[in-house]
C-alpha cells in the first residue's frame, strides 16, 4: 500500500541562507536539524505576518490543523537548535507549491488527476 500523496503547499520563494550553525564549532561536531519550507512559512505567516492560522491556511491552501502542526513542530526545532547547539537546515520538498501555480481552494494533486 501507498502512502498518500501531499497536497500541493504554496510557500513564498525562499532566497536566504539555507544552512545556520553555531559560530565557531565545526559541522562535523553539530546534529543537524531538518526544517521544512512549508514549516518556515507557517512560522513567517502566524509570527512575522501576524496573520491568524485560518488566514495563514488559505495562503498556503492547507487546512489549519495542519497550520497548527507546522507551528507546534517548526517551533520546537528552532527552540531545539538554538537550546542545543545544532545546526539548522533548511529544506524544500516535491510538496511546495510557488504562489502563481497556487490557487485558493485547489491543490495540484487533484488537478493533475484531472478532478477539478
Amino acid at each position: 500500500m501507498t502512502p498518500r500523496l501531499r497536497k500541493g503547499r504554496c510557500c513564498q520563494p525562499f532566497s536566504g541562507d539555507t544552512f545556520y550553525k553555531p559560530r565557531a564549532v565545526p559541522l562535523a561536531a553539530l546534529e543537524i536539524v531538518d526544517l521544512g519550507q512549508d514549516e518556515l512559512e507557517a512560522m513567517r505567516l502566524c509570527d512575522f505576518e501576524e496573520l491568524d492560522q485560518e488566514q495563514a491556511a488559505q495562503k498556503m491552501n492547507i487546512s489549519r490543523g495542519t497550520i497548527q502542526r507546522l507551528l507546534y513542530s517548526g517551533r520546537k526545532k528552532i527552540i531545539d537548535v538554538i537550546t542545543n547547539a545544532k545546526a539548522l537546515k533548511i529544506i524544500g520538498g516535491e510538496h511546495i507549491v510557488p504562489p502563481p501555480r497556487c490557487s485558493p481552494g485547489r491543490s495540484r494533486r487533484w488537478r493533475s488527476r484531472g478532478r477539478i
